[in-house]
C-alpha cells in the first residue's frame, strides 16, 4: 500500500474537556486556555474551545496525532498555567480522549 493511503487511515485523537466556569470567569478562563494551547508543538493538530451562550458552560476540544504527543508536550509551563484556571471551575471538568473516527471538511467557494 502507499505511504499517502496509510497516512489517510491514520486517526487523529481528541482531548475533551467539558465543565462549568464560575459566573463572569470565562473569559479570563479562555485566555488561560489559549496561553496553555500556545504552548503545544510536536504532534499537536489544533483547538477549539465552545461556549454555551449566555452561560460560563463549556467544552474544550484539543486534537492530537497521537495519544503520546499530548503527553509529550506536558510542560512546567503548560501545567503552572493550568493550575491557574483550577480555582476558575464551578467543579473539576469532566476530561476524556476520543479517537477521531469521521473527519469532513466544510464546504468552501474557490
Amino acid at each position: 500500500m502507499s505511504g499517502e493511503f496509510l497516512d489517510f487511515l491514520k486517526h487523529k485523537y481528541a482531548y475533551v474537556a467539558v465543565g462549568e466556569f464560575k459566573p463572569g470567569q470565562f473569559c479570563e478562563a479562555q485566555k488561560l486556555y489559549e496561553k496553555a494551547v500556545s504552548t503545544y508543538k510536536q504532534g499537536f493538530q489544533g483547538a477549539f474551545l465552545l461556549q454555551k451562550p449566555g452561560t460560563d458552560e463549556g467544552i474544550a476540544v484539543i486534537m492530537w496525532e497521537k495519544l503520546e504527543d499530548m503527553e509529550a508536550n506536558q510542560s512546567e509551563v503548560c501545567q503552572k498555567i493550568l493550575e491557574e484556571m483550577t480555582p476558575l471551575f464551578v467543579k473539576p471538568p469532566k476530561t476524556d480522549f476520543y479517537e477521531v473516527c469521521s473527519e469532513i471538511d466544510g464546504f468552501s467557494e474557490t
